[in-house]
């Protein structure tokens, strides 16, 4: 904000307008030359015309940012106001704008200038898009406003900056209808029990307390004994989305942890949409697990805590060390406990880590039926470094691929995000594997 007591300044013009005029009347003193004046007449008289109806208020400036949420490559309008009760013959904003907000035309800050009748808002939009996800603050807007046909300027007016929220991209993805466990009351998938639904397991003799309208009557006259088309019964699944933000691989838009960010929103979605019961647990916020629940306001929250993951070196940079060394990450050994015996664990990680494949083994032993979802960019390369820079990352990636295998070998499914059907043959096994006699020790 400008500083209290200042007020309409002069501009370069009004000094050369005065000074010239002076010096011309002067000269005409001294030389004793008429034509003189008259060329100073213009010039002085004008200045004092402009002055004497030039502006004398303070004009004002507002930043307008629409409350809704955007989604990613979404465009929005922002709107800068000005108004003044005098007249402004040139009002130039500039609007500021955070990474990932770009704007539709031009390129570096956007800047529009218009005139500005006396009493009459001014509303000039400018036009933005949104190219990643996350919380950020658009603004300031800085006027520079000028009256008086150019003499008098006003000190540049900014305003404060407003919030905007992006959520992740929620691509189209849809799972094939087979979770391992559906042991709910509600939902569209199939459970293991038989019952009330929409899905046929078969055709049975018909038994005292079966309902009329379950009678297959062409079986029924081909065999002469009554029969009944049995189903199973309509279940929900719970599904825990377990975010890897402990590490981000590779450049955003496009890093480890968009990916993850992205799927988990698309994943989550899928499944609130049929019904089911989806959890979330960022490994790298220890203490902001989000229960499982149902429904499109647990879509939104989902949504808002996943805005909040940050890379572990993103905070330790920002100067979250402290809290991230005393306890801020999930240990492994405490990651079974969280899911439920029955649910459907998805773990949205790069495997880039020891406790990324401490996280997958403790969950593989104590039983749970969990698929990964590898999210590391398939773009990813060495980034500027020593002569040996390069070397180091083919080992690295060599010693991933043997993680990699190891994980296979503990049973657990490992799939790239492809979008929508990327989980669908892993689930189908997985249904599978749930589904199999064990044996009781």
């Amino acid at each position: 904000m400008t500083a209290p007591g200042s007020g309409w300044r002069p501009t370069v013009a009004l000094a050369r307008a005065l000074g010239v005029g002076a010096a011309l009347l002067l000269g005409a003193v001294l030389l004793r030359r008429a034509d003189l004046v008259v060329l100073a007449a213009p010039l002085v008289l004008g200045a004092a015309l402009a002055l004497s109806t030039g502006p004398t208020h303070r004009p004002t400036v507002g930043l307008e940012v629409p409350s809704d949420a955007l989604f990613e490559g979404a465009t929005t309008t922002i709107t800068a106001t000005v108004d003044s009760p005098d007249r402004l013959d040139v009002a130039a904003l500039q609007l500021t704008l955070p990474p990932w907000l770009v704007p539709v035309t031009g390129l570096g800050p956007p800047t529009v200038a218009t005139t500005v009748s006396p009493g009459v808002r001014a509303d000039l939009p400018f036009v933005v898009r949104s190219v990643r996800w996350g919380r950020r603050q658009v603004g300031p807007v800085t006027l520079r406003a000028s009256g008086a046909y150019g003499m008098l300027r006003w000190p540049s007016e900014v305003t404060g900056v407003a919030p905007s929220t992006t959520w992740p991209l929620r691509e189209t993805f849809v799972a094939a209808d087979a979770v391992p466990r559906a042991e709910g009351l509600v939902g569209g998938h199939r459970s293991r029990r038989p019952g009330d639904g929409s899905d046929v397991s078969g055709v049975r003799p018909y038994v005292p307390g079966d309902r009329l309208r379950r009678i297959n009557w062409r079986v029924t006259s081909r065999t002469g004994e009554l029969h009944v088309t049995s189903t199973y019964s309509d279940r929900d699944t719970e599904v825990l989305l377990c975010l890897d933000s402990r590490q981000d691989l590779g450049d955003p838009p496009d890093s480890s942890l968009d990916i993850g960010v992205r799927s988990a929103a698309a994943i989550a979605e899928h499944y609130l949409r049929s019904g089911d019961r989806v959890g979330l647990l960022d490994l790298g916020q220890r203490y902001r697990p989000v229960p499982a629940r149902s429904g499109r306001a647990h879509l939104v929250r989902l949504l808002d805590v996943l805005l909040d993951a940050r890379g572990l070196a993103h905070r330790l940079w920002s100067g979250e060390h402290v809290a991230a060394r005393s306890g801020g990450l999930l240990p492994a050994a405490e990651l079974p406990a969280l899911a439920a015996a029955d649910a459907l664990v998805v773990l949205l990680s790069p495997l880039s880590s020891p406790a990324s494949l401490a996280a997958v083994a403790a969950l593989s032993r104590a039983g749970r039926s969990v698929v990964v979802v590898d999210t590391l960019p398939a773009g990813v390369r060495a980034g500027p470094g020593g002569e040996y820079r390069e070397l180091a990352f083919r080992l690295w990636r060599l010693r991933r691929e043997a993680d990699l295998r190891r994980v296979g070998e503990l049973g657990v499914p490992v799939v790239p995000w492809c979008g929508a059907g990327s989980l669908d043959h892993v689930l189908r096994d997985v249904s599978r594997a749930a589904r199999a006699p064990r044996v009781a020790r």
